[in-house]
């Protein structure tokens, strides 16, 4: 697939010498260049996980290698699940993991009184809740066929099941 990459720049006119009711017009020139834009995508499995926050950045980019053929764009990675979620944080300090969960837990318990969803378990009630809130998806800069990602930053897979299984996720690689 191709697109084109375009600059613009601005001419700025009087527009009295032109019987022109504005006080100035416009003149935009484009420049374009023709770049092709490669795509590439697979879906993925990562094994179950035990409820929790969980780094993911590893397993993502060893089923993907395709990214390393992304000069510059983008890494999209979707959840396709409604009971567990995505985030992008510190992979340096374990703790922050649990400070996730027990946050996560205060803000959306089970045993609230206002679910009516109750056919797949006490940890099914809040697990959507929370993923609604974590997100489904993320996305990070690609440069180099590298994740452009901070110093300590790295992917989660937040498990808000207490055996959630198996999930997989849909993973695209997009740019030039």
């Amino acid at each position: 697939t191709t697109n084109l990459t375009c600059e613009s720049s601005i001419e700025n006119n009087s527009c009295k010498s032109r019987g022109l009711h504005q006080d100035v017009w416009h003149r935009i020139q484009f420049h374009c260049t023709l770049v092709t834009m490669n795509f590439y995508q697979k879906t993925i499995s990562l094994p179950p996980f035990p409820r929790g926050f969980h780094l993911i950045t590893r397993e993502v980019l060893a089923q993907f290698p395709d990214m390393a053929s992304i000069e510059t764009g983008f890494l999209h990675v979707f959840i396709k699940h409604t009971s567990a979620s995505l985030t992008i944080n510190e992979n340096a300090d374990a703790s922050v993991r649990d400070d996730f969960e027990s946050h996560m837990n205060l803000l959306v318990p089970e045993d609230s009184p206002h679910f009516t969803h109750t056919m797949e378990g006490p940890d099914d009630r809040p697990a959507h809740i929370k993923a609604s809130m974590m997100g489904s998806s993320v996305q990070i800069p690609v440069k180099n066929g590298a994740l452009q990602l901070g110093t300590w930053q790295g992917i989660y897979l937040c498990e808000h099941r207490d055996r959630g299984g198996a999930r997989k996720l849909v993973v695209t690689a997009f740019g030039s």
